[in-house]
């Protein structure tokens, strides 16, 4: 069975509202290597919200398989940007958790790095008033230290493409809606991240709880700050839901609804 990572941490970074979000959910806690329990970088040019990745601590998925009481197969996007995303949700709370884990969804191999995932993120699911060139910059430096950080734990130089073999993988596999209306919603993503070194090595996989909140704009669902704040406003006092895998009794106990692939 693969290893779990040992790690506990939560990392907070404002810079905008939304781009909390964009580091949150390309798995940034997990890829920055930072262990201090919580770490923020603070930006100007935007509502202060923030987005936090939880990674869980040392966690054995148990053998025996107990089947999640609750399953969604989200919606798609209905077509792809020219950065490669899928773009097109439905005006419906599925369509809007269907976006996020769209935007929870990243790949970095081969010739695709964590700038290039976490830019093209930004670009695709951002709300427009989240947008500025400081935000963005924010971003793209940000993720160019992440990229560093990888290659030096993966063995070659800042700059260079990862082994062969070696990735980290991203994927929201449950959630749980917050707060929804006609055109907000928010909601907990736990993800699974997966991590390989090269082609011999062995997988670790690591899972993230996210906070996200996005809004109907022009046609579309997109991730804001302003419903990112609100969404950490009606979380404020309660407990967080425990990062569990499907098949775990916790996964159940926690209130996780399991994502189903859409065909």
């Amino acid at each position: 069975m693969a290893r779990r990572r040992d790690n506990r941490k939560t990392v907070a970074w404002i810079a905008g509202g939304a781009g909390a979000v964009v580091l949150a959910l390309t798995g940034y806690a997990i890829l920055s290597g930072d262990d201090e329990p919580d770490t923020a970088a603070t930006g100007k040019g935007g509502p202060s919200a923030s987005a936090s990745a939880s990674p869980a601590p040392t966690y054995q998925a148990p053998e025996d398989w107990t089947e999640p009481v609750r399953w969604s197969a989200l919606p798609r996007g209905e077509r792809t940007d020219t950065r490669g995303s899928l773009v097109g949700y439905p005006e419906t709370t599925e369509g809007a958790v269907g976006m996020m884990a769209a935007a929870n969804r990243s790949a970095i191999e081969g010739g695709t790095s964590a700038t290039d995932e976490q830019l093209r993120i930004y670009h695709s699911y951002i709300g427009k008033a989240d947008k500025s060139e400081l935000n963005a910059e924010q971003i793209e430096l940000t993720a160019l230290e992440t990229d560093k950080q990888l290659a030096r734990q993966m063995g070659v130089k800042p700059g260079q493409q990862l082994p062969p073999g070696a990735y980290v993988r991203n994927v929201v596999i449950g959630y749980q809606v917050i707060k929804k209306s006609p055109t907000e919603v928010s909601a907990w993503l736990l993800a699974r991240v997966v991590t390989k070194t090269g082609e011999t090595s062995r997988e670790t996989t690591a899972y993230t709880r996210t906070l996200a909140g996005a809004q109907w704009q022009n046609g579309d669902w997109r991730l804001t700050g302003a419903a990112t704040e609100r969404a950490l406003t009606d979380v404020k006092g309660k407990p967080e839901p425990k990062q569990a895998a499907p098949g775990d009794a916790a996964f159940n106990a926690n209130g996780w609804t399991a994502i189903r692939e859409a065909s």
